[in-house]
C-alpha cells in the first residue's frame, strides 16, 4: 500500500519534477509534460506508459490497470495506491518519467 503522501515523495525525488493542479487532481511534469496525476481522494494515480510496460504492469489488474476509453489506449494506467506494493509503483513511476522525459 501507498499513501498519497508516500507517492508524491517518490514523485518528487525524481529529478526536476514540477507540480501543478490538474482539474480536481494534481498533476507531476517533467519539461512542462504531464508524467502523472494524482487523485486524492480515490486514492488513484495516474501514468503515462508505452504499449508493452503496460501490458506487463497491467497483468495484476489489482495493482494497475488502463483507463478505460481512448486514453488506455494511448498508454495512461491508473495505479491502485491502496493495493499495489511500493516497489512496484516506484517502478512503474520511473518508467513513465523516463518515457515523458525523453518525448521533444
Amino acid at each position: 500500500m501507498i499513501s498519497v503522501d508516500r507517492f508524491k515523495y517518490l514523485a518528487y525525488s525524481l529529478q526536476d519534477v514540477t507540480e501543478e493542479p490538474h482539474f480536481e487532481k494534481t498533476s507531476f511534469k517533467i519539461n512542462k509534460k504531464i508524467f502523472a496525476t494524482l487523485n486524492i481522494k480515490d486514492k488513484q494515480a495516474t501514468i503515462k506508459l508505452n504499449a508493452i510496460d503496460q501490458s506487463v504492469f497491467c497483468a495484476n489488474p489489482n495493482y494497475l490497470s488502463p483507463v478505460p476509453n481512448k486514453w488506455g489506449k494511448q498508454g495512461w494506467t491508473i495505479i491502485h495506491l491502496h493495493d499495489i506494493p511500493e516497489e512496484m509503483c516506484w517502478d512503474a513511476l520511473q518508467k513513465s518519467y523516463d518515457l515523458v522525459a525523453k518525448r521533444k
